[in-house]
């Protein structure tokens, strides 16, 4: 797998490009995750003693690539987990998806069901007892060979949301097994990439933006479009 990289770090925050492959948090696997990787980083960096402190605070699927925000501190921890709560972090992810939606800009509604045992996410049109209202507005970017290029931006963060909102519109991802894309990247990536993440920083209260570009031969055909975002 490739290694991550940061982006941004002082003494609150670490903000890290997470490639395509790697767990942000211990799953059954076993496998080697982002938090380590990156407690592992500030440890040897900064010749810290004993356990380091460092949360995540948000979550990306092992198959998305870009944009993760750690917390170094129980401070920003706890007040970046409340401005993810009271949605006053912008978020910005690009996808690859199959066709096109039928309106090239608008605002996709579900009540999103999750099923934990499965780990798999199921949209509803209707309000479900059991659902969460699961908003994201999107704009279309370019059209090539048959697969549309999308900026997303969620008012909202469920399980897969993204991934099964785009499904239901019948343009799953790019390599999306799981919602519906027939054939699978052969990397086990997935087109969803988290592209940039704005917020004012929990200490100092300035106002932060970040961005990654997203990396791999899908990507190829859209590059140049995704450079030129603002």
């Amino acid at each position: 797998m490739i290694d991550p990289k940061t982006i941004y770090e002082d003494n609150h925050l670490l903000v890290v490009n997470k490639p395509i492959g790697w767990l942000v948090q211990g799953d059954k696997t076993g496998d080697p995750t982002l938090t380590d990787w990156s407690k592992s980083y500030i440890k040897k960096k900064y010749n810290k003693p004993g356990e380091v402190f460092l949360n995540p605070v948000h979550r990306l699927d092992r198959p998305v690539s870009g944009v993760t925000i750690f917390a170094r501190t129980s401070k920003a921890l706890a007040r970046l987990t409340a401005l993810f709560r009271d949605q006053l972090i912008q978020k910005t992810y690009v996808a690859v998806v199959k066709s096109r939606l039928e309106e090239l800009d608008g605002q996709l509604i579900h009540w999103l069901v999750k099923n934990d045992t499965k780990n798999i996410t199921k949209a509803f049109n209707k309000d479900k007892s059991s659902g969460k209202k699961s908003i994201l507005n999107y704009r279309t970017l370019m059209y090539e060979g048959g697969h549309s290029l999308l900026l997303i931006k969620p008012k909202t963060g469920r399980p897969h949301q993204i991934r099964v909102q785009l499904a239901k519109m019948l343009c799953p991802i790019q390599g999306d097994l799981k919602y519906g894309y027939v054939t699978p990247n052969p990397d086990k990536s997935i087109c969803l990439h988290a592209l940039k993440i704005e917020f004012e920083h929990p200490i100092r209260k300035e106002k932060i933006s970040l961005r990654s570009t997203p990396k791999g031969v899908y990507w190829n055909p859209f590059l140049n479009t995704i450079n030129e975002l603002d």
